[in-house]
């Protein structure tokens, strides 16, 4: 009979605990209730920017620590960059577009 070691080898968690996805989950909340918060305010052109910034920071916590992209291989986890910038790319081009419109 062969016995696994569970700690830090590929299981469903990946060496993540459940204290951390609770943290994870709390700082989301936060995050999430940030961007409300000023959506109340006038920050003009910024609050576009703040709310893409925060939502980039709630995108990279979960693609990291839910979706265990930092477990994955290099070559993965390359293309999800090359994805992220093409949709950049797009983002930027259209407030350029927007912007002097």
């Amino acid at each position: 009979m062969e016995h696994h070691n569970t700690q830090g080898s590929g299981n469903a968690a990946q060496g993540s605990s459940y204290g951390q996805f609770v943290l994870i989950w709390l700082g989301l909340l936060a995050l999430t209730g940030i961007t409300v918060a000023l959506a109340g305010i006038n920050l003009g052109r910024w609050l576009i920017v703040s709310a893409l910034v925060i939502a980039s920071m709630k995108t990279a916590l979960v693609l990291n620590i839910f979706m265990h992209l930092k477990f994955e291989d290099r070559m993965f986890r390359i293309f999800v960059f090359v994805a992220v910038l093409t949709l950049t790319i797009f983002f930027v081009l259209t407030f350029f577009d927007y912007a002097f419109h």
